[in-house]
């Protein structure tokens, strides 16, 4: 009970306060987007650097926790897969998508706060290793399968530009990975440069939980709700059961790594699936409903999961 008042529910607190500032119109609609900038931009950025930077090397390539993170995913994805194509009967691009939404769980902007509010600055690395292998993983793998699918003569050469691009522009991305750099390095930090990124990255739980909330005033439940409480229960049911399978019985962690692994795999969908949808314009209305859904639903999950742990 202690994980579910001193853990969950702050976070879904201030998730409810900035959808309540929303709704009572404190914040007009454009401050969800302007505040959703500002952490991918400049909150964000700053803490996965600082965290990278400042860790020990072979905690960055914590294979047991990728392994078992990542392979959690891998394990759902074929049913996601198989599901969608023989019961929906969706075509590559639509697969493409509705697989991504099944696996890619907001560990950025609601996994990395948790983490955060239940261990303190330990809980960073683990959602940043997370974050960064599924990113490179799926994201990169979910466009080259769009790119293919919509391109009349598909060219390796022009996927893998765009993949790279796409890889270049993503500041979450780019900042973990310049911080295993100084990591490797061991590139010495200015105080004054460190002050700074501290200060910045400290914006990362309350603005992004906050964020989220606001972003939720404009969402619709639209779509197939089959499909939609399908992903649901893949995403934040499935998902975290696979990775549990695997932290227990295939890979040897440390209790802090081992229960980051099951709780960053229970995270609701992400956002990132959703922006893809829109650009692609594939599957866009049921891929938002999930999303909505699934992080209404991880209310529950989270909770159950938290107290079954014992954080907090």
């Amino acid at each position: 009970m202690n994980a579910l008042i001193n853990v969950v529910l702050p976070i879904f607190g201030i998730i409810l306060t900035g959808y309540l500032a929303g709704r009572l119109e404190v914040l007009g609609r454009d401050s969800a987007a302007a505040l959703n900038r500002f952490v991918f931009y400049f909150a964000v950025p700053p803490a996965l650097f600082i965290a990278t930077a400042r860790a020990p090397i072979d905690k960055i390539f914590n294979w047991p926790f990728i392994g078992a993170f990542v392979g959690g995913s891998m394990l759902t994805l074929p049913i996601a897969l198989v599901v969608g194509r023989f019961w929906f009967r969706h075509d590559v691009a639509t697969l493409s998508i509705a697989g991504l939404a099944a696996v890619f769980g907001n560990v950025f902007t609601m996994g990395l706060p948790l983490l955060l509010t239940a261990y303190g600055p330990d809980g960073a690395l683990p959602s940043i290793v997370a974050a960064l292998s599924i990113t490179l993983l799926l994201i990169c793998g979910a466009i080259a399968v769009l790119e293919g699918a919509r391109a009349t003569e598909p060219s390796a050469l022009r996927l893998a530009v765009q993949l790279a691009g796409t890889i270049l522009r993503n500041p979450l991305v780019i900042s973990p990975l310049l911080g295993i750099l100084f990591a490797i390095t061991a590139l010495p930090l200015p105080k004054v440069a460190s002050n700074y990124l501290d200060l910045m990255a400290a914006a990362v739980a309350p603005a992004a939980l906050f964020a989220l909330g606001l972003s939720l005033i404009d969402s619709k439940l639209t779509g197939n709700a089959t499909e939609v409480i399908w992903l649901t229960a893949l995403k934040v049911i499935a998902n975290p059961a696979l990775t549990f399978a695997l932290v227990t019985y295939v890979f040897v962690l440390d209790p802090l790594w081992s229960q980051a692994a099951i709780i960053l795999s229970a995270m609701p969908i992400g956002a990132n699936p959703y922006v893809i949808a829109q650009q692609y314009n594939v599957h866009v209305e049921t891929v938002s409903s999930a999303v909505v859904v699934s992080t209404g639903m991880s209310l529950v999950t989270l909770s159950l999961l938290m107290i079954w742990l014992g954080v907090g």
